[in-house]
């Protein structure tokens, strides 16, 4: 018999996926020890009782790899190496562009300096610079167990560059962090599907310009939509943009799943719901607080230019219990 030592199934019995197969694995630990009493009080009963022990041996071996299969694919599904950092200016004007387009480059420059690789899917542009709308594909190890946190609104307090009385302003930007999963649980049927083609904007040839290469899909069902245009080829744009839409559905059962358990959940970090407020950048009095873990830093400068890395520690070791 394989060595599946490392799993205890008592211990993840609050594992909805795996109750059933904790009982089950009761039940034969049961019928286990009487098959061994039996032959203690009734020697003439051992052939019986070892053929009872090898078929209970058996089926827990099965039980086990059923376990490990489920506890494997949970892990995988909680912390694949690549993501879609998705960042959209909010309430604020241009100076929420601005603020959007901040937060764009603070991520950018924590993956490189992590030795993540980025590449930008798509981005809208606002009309004094600012990013409106991006999207960008980030993949290395524990991507998303570092960012998973980073979704909902980010608040910015500052004087903008326009403001003529020195009044400071306070913007919105939404950020959400969507982890892509090579397996999903969702189904997408093509007839709730709407697809939209049209040309590629920006860099990368006359082709791209000419060709209906980008691809939009609306999910009608939901309302959903995405769209890609950084591949090359029209098929591409549509598989890539098939695999954001599964994982953002994905995302949309996770959320209604955290918001139904979080009366139960000692996390302090929230649902990862993607309208909680959960930030503010306060660049007048040089400090970013963490409402959900009532934490500030100082040094917005720093951080905003990629030093984000004690924030993530200190959401990571309250969201595990640790103390920070």
């Amino acid at each position: 018999m394989a060595d599946k030592s490392h799993i205890n199934p008592e211990e993840h019995a609050n594992d909805h996926r795996v109750s059933y197969l904790v009982e089950e694995w009761k039940r034969l630990s049961k019928a286990e020890r009487d098959a061994v009493e039996i032959t203690e009080v009734d020697p003439s009963m051992k052939e019986l009782s070892e053929r009872e022990l090898k078929d209970v041996a058996v089926q827990k071996e099965t039980l086990l790899k059923q376990m490990e299969a489920i506890l494997g694919t949970k892990e995988e599904r909680e912390f694949p190496n690549e993501i879609v950092l998705e960042i959209r200016a909010g309430v604020g004007g241009e100076e929420a562009s601005l603020f959007a387009e901040e937060l764009v480059h603070m991520y950018l420059k924590y993956a490189e300096a992590k030795g993540w690789t980025s590449k930008k899917l798509s981005e809208s542009r606002g009309s004094l610079g600012g990013c409106k709308e991006a999207q960008f594909e980030i993949e290395g190890k524990d991507c998303y167990r570092a960012l998973q946190f980073e979704t909902g609104v980010h608040r910015v307090q500052r004087i903008p560059a326009t403001e003529k009385q020195g009044r400071v302003h306070t913007s919105t930007a939404s950020v959400v962090i969507l982890p892509i999963y090579k397996r999903t649980k969702i189904d997408i049927s093509p007839a709730d599907l709407e697809v939209e083609t049209s040309r590629s904007g920006g860099a990368g040839g006359q082709n791209v310009n000419k060709v209906e290469t980008a691809v939009r899909i609306i999910h009608k069902p939901t309302g959903l939509d995405v769209r890609c245009t950084s591949e090359r080829s029209q098929a591409q744009n549509k598989e890539k943009a098939m695999t954001l839409l599964a994982s953002k559905l994905q995302q949309a059962q996770d959320e209604r799943e955290a918001r139904e358990r979080s009366a139960d959940r000692k996390s302090q970090v929230g649902t990862g719901d993607r309208s909680e407020k959960i930030r503010t950048y306060n660049f007048p009095q040089d400090r970013i607080t963490d409402h959900r873990i009532k934490e500030s830093w100082s040094n917005v400068e720093k951080i905003m230019a990629g030093g984000i890395g004690p924030i993530l520690e200190a959401l990571r070791k309250a969201a595990d219990g640790e103390a920070t």
